[in-house]
């Protein structure tokens, strides 16, 4: 029987469409992109005869030179996509506008015409395929009129300058225009503008995977980016679902990320071969559950499928493990890089749509790609020397020359480095050498990622370690380091990538352990490594703590406010701090703060009138954010600060000339001076300016007051989230069985698959069941011919998906209780909306992506 393996899938449907891609330019658009760089897929894609591999978002006139030496190729373009067809218009049309003699466009799309004809105020029906390609051929008919008109008076070039998104048709196009004919999934039409034709088809597996069994959705995908909840009283942010209450969503309520996560599953079960048996947790799981039994019902009908369990998992059932620092190297690695800068903005997305009014703005996730910094694994002396030709390659390459061409000279390369980057040429390379990870790379036949994802960071800093050891030993390459067994540290490390990289065929062969390496180091490196271990120590302590009183608790998040505030301050003054006490910012404080809140939720419910403190507590914990935001630069920045910007700066201003003030009064002295007498008559104005100074800072206190009254009105709601009641109101009652210290620290996705693994009752868990499965309980139940509830438990492939993102330390302890199940014969794969680091948290409850 063959294994679920999500990479495979992903592979396997880009051959399906190699008859389209073979001799075209294909162009990705920034989903698609992330998701084929966690794939591996750009060789295969040359592999199957694409002439070239662009991206969408950054077209230009370069792509049309480069298909203009194969004249056949210029002819016919591929664009894949992740996001709507409105979305992709502006960029498609744009394309399409800058090549000339095409003879074939063919446009995949991972949504489907089901998604597109429910997404909100969507200006596609039910044909959506054939719509947009009736819209998109009209709009490439009135650019090719305007273009010869107006290239007779001010020329090609200003008329596509002057190209604006109401100019590319949505506004012939509404959403009254839906007709009532029933939903094809799979078109295959095309209109002809003389010699051009335009396909759309649907592309549905465009998933960023990080092993086989671990997948994400693509951060600029149009499903990651769909609200999850929309804003009323119960909603965190819209890239969470909202608190579970018990109602489910229905009709014009369904937030629309439901529905395209809905169809990505369905696409993925299908692919796989597998028939799903659909279990939820929380209401807006409840509601994809529904989506998707419905979904089942109507398309799989007589098909024979390899039976798996689907586990719909809420976000906001547990908070705290994703916000918390736990021990994975993955998760220190993604959370200490830098990622790539957002291709499309929000605000380009808006622009797009001007017609659609009522349409809900995106969410911007953080890219999953991070930059790994290979340059820096290299000293200058190395640059310089080992190293040169494989940067000079590198620099050739981006230049667009062929490094082997003799014309290419050395002083050439210099002096246009030279030019770029002043003086600076050794460290030129740095912003462009940077490296990625890419899922399908592995060690004899072990994926990389896939082996760190199960372990802790030092069991999974050692295996990189053994990993470095036994590629050296291949290569035969001597290393001028002792190297300790059982330990890893970064001297060691770094001593072994760089002998690894010393050569150009040595470093492009084994380019992925030394990019996991160097990934490695970067998250080792003491400004990262402090900060995150400072993060894990003030955890502790709170956790220690709630299982104290609640007034152990309060005192020690305020003390962690107060530290914060209290670095903030010597740092704004230049007084020299030490690297221990400066750790921690305001915004750190301020995520220890949710974590304080849901702890305190958990053991302390009842504690206070609104929220798990005393009034009294409270109150000390107002009064500490409030001077900490008042001493604090950064908090101006925080979103519930924003209306306040300008008058925090101010403040902070005021405060630091003051400060000055007076450290200049104390060099001059105490000696008289007759000029001071002449400041007599400026008393009244001095006193006038001060009083006006004293109402200002009053007045802003007190707006400050209400932001953070609202701010703890914010911290309630958190409280409110408990991961432990679900278990705990087990119907059989067998909290018992998991009492320890091990299961209090994991995450409720552990404790819930130790359950479901031993085949013990989840309270609040619905499965859903097919028409027939209802058929047989409301109608032949009655003669006793009853159809019994399956079992999550007895499936052997169990599909796992948390609604708003799932965390690589959830991905270790899920392997965890798999493995101390001692179930090996059974397939777990986990997927979730996004990767979600402690950093993602905090901008989806307290940053820009947040309700608050």
């Amino acid at each position: 029987m063959a294994l679920c393996n999500v990479i495979d899938c992903c592979l396997d449907s880009i051959r399906q469409i190699s008859e389209e891609v073979e001799g075209a330019i294909v162009y990705l658009d920034a989903g698609c992109t992330e998701s084929f760089q966690f794939l591996g897929a750009f060789p295969l894609l040359l592999e199957i005869g694409a002439h070239a591999v662009c991206s969408l978002e950054n077209m230009s006139s370069l792509d049309v030179l480069q298909s203009n030496s194969n004249f056949d190729s210029g002819r016919k373009i591929v664009v894949i996509a992740s996001c709507l067809l409105s979305n992709a218009h502006r960029y498609i049309l744009r394309c399409l506008s800058t090549h000339q003699c095409l003879s074939r466009c063919t446009i995949f799309t991972s949504i489907s015409e089901i998604a597109h004809s429910a997404y909100p105020d969507s200006p596609l029906g039910p044909d959506a395929y054939q719509e947009y390609e009736s819209l998109l051929v009209q709009d490439y008919e009135e650019f090719i009129k305007r273009r010869e008109t107006t290239s007779r008076q001010s020329g090609y070039r200003e008329l596509k300058e002057n190209l604006t998104p109401e100019d590319e048709g949505w506004s012939k196009l509404t959403a009254s225009e839906k007709d009532a004919s029933h939903a094809r999934e799979f078109y295959d039409r095309e209109e002809d503008v003389g010699q051009l034709v335009i396909s759309v088809r649907h592309f549905p597996l465009i998933l960023c995977p990080f092993s086989p069994r671990v997948f994400v959705l693509p951060s600029e995908g149009s499903v990651a980016e769909a609200h999850l909840s929309t804003l009323h009283e119960n909603s965190l942010s819209p890239g969470l679902p909202s608190l579970t209450t018990g109602t489910l969503s229905d009709g014009d309520d369904v937030p629309p990320g439901a529905t395209l996560t809905a169809q990505v599953l369905y696409h993925l079960a299908a692919k796989m071969n597998l028939k799903l048996e659909i279990y939820s947790l929380g209401d807006l799981s409840k509601t994809v559950g529904k989506l998707l039994t419905d979904m089942s019902s109507l398309y799989d009908v007589g098909r024979r499928r390899r039976s798996a369990g689907l586990l719909l998992i809420d976000r906001t059932l547990d908070l705290l493990t994703p916000s918390s620092h736990g021990d994975s190297l993955v998760d220190r690695i993604f959370s200490s890089l830098p990622r790539r800068e957002q291709t499309t903005s929000s605000s380009q997305i808006k622009g797009s749509q001007t017609q659609l009014k009522h349409r809900p703005v995106n969410l911007n996730r953080a890219p999953l790609d991070v930059q790994i910094p290979i340059a820096n694994i290299f000293s200058e002396e190395d640059s310089t020397i080992a190293n040169f030709q494989l940067l000079r390659s590198i620099e050739a390459f981006l230049r667009g020359w062929d490094s082997s061409d003799p014309a290419s000279q050395m002083s050439e390369l210099i002096n246009f480095s030279t030019k770029l980057n002043g003086e600076n040429y050794l460290f030129s390379y740095e912003e462009k050498l940077k490296g990625s990870f890419v899922s399908s790379e592995k060690f004899r036949g072990t994926p990389y990622l896939e082996a760190l994802l199960d372990r802790r960071t030092k069991d999974g800093t050692i295996l990189i370690q053994k990993w470095l050891q036994e590629t050296i030993r291949q290569e035969n390459i001597a290393v001028n380091a002792t190297i300790r067994p059982g330990y890893a540290s970064k001297a060691e490390l770094q001593a072994m990538v760089k002998a690894l990289a010393k050569s150009q065929s040595s470093f492009m062969k084994n380019r992925g352990i030394i990019q996991l390496a160097a990934a490695t180091l970067y998250a080792m490196d003491e400004a990262h490594s402090a900060r995150w271990d400072a993060f894990i120590s003030a955890e502790k302590m709170l956790n220690v703590s709630a299982g104290d009183t609640s007034q152990s608790l309060a005192a020690q998040i305020s003390d962690i406010i107060n530290k914060s505030s209290l670095v903030s301050s010597r740092g704004a003054t230049n007084v020299k701090v030490e690297p221990s006490q400066g750790l921690l910012s305001f915004q750190d404080a301020l995520l220890l703060t949710v974590t304080g809140y849901m702890l305190a939720g958990e053991n302390f419910p009842t504690s206070g009138s609104g929220g798990p403190f005393s009034w009294q507590e409270e109150h000390f914990l107002k009064e500490a954010i409030l001077d900490a935001v008042l001493e604090n630069p950064e908090a101006a920045k925080l979103k519930f600060f924003h209306d306040l910007r300008e008058e925090l700066e101010a403040k902070l201003k005021t405060n630091k000339l003051e400060e000055n003030e007076e450290s200049s009064d104390q060099l001059q002295g105490d000696d008289f001076d007759d000029d001071q007498w002449g400041d007599w008559g400026d008393e009244d104005a001095d006193k006038s300016n001060s009083k006006e100074q004293v109402y200002s800072d009053l007045q802003l206190k007190l707006e400050l007051r209400d932001r953070v009254d609202n701010l703890f009105k914010f911290f309630h709601k958190l409280s409110t989230l408990k991961r432990n009641v679900l278990l705990r109101e087990g119907a059989l009652g067998l909290e018992s069985n998991f009492i320890g210290d091990s299961l209090l620290n994991k995450g409720l996705l552990y404790k819930l698959l130790k359950r479901v693994l031993g085949k013990f009752d989840v309270a609040g868990l619905e499965y859903h069941s097919s028409n027939v499965g209802r058929l047989f309980k409301s109608g032949f139940g009655r003669f006793g011919i009853g159809q019994a509830k399956p079992s999550l438990g007895d499936q052997n492939v169990i599909l796992v998906f948390v609604m708003g993102g799932i965390s690589a330390v959830e991905v270790r302890e899920a392997q965890e209780a798999l493995s101390e199940s001692g179930r090996p014969d059974i397939e777990l794969i986990l997927g979730g909306t996004t990767l979600l680091t402690p950093n993602d948290m905090f901008d989806l409850l307290l940053g820009d992506s947040s309700y608050s």
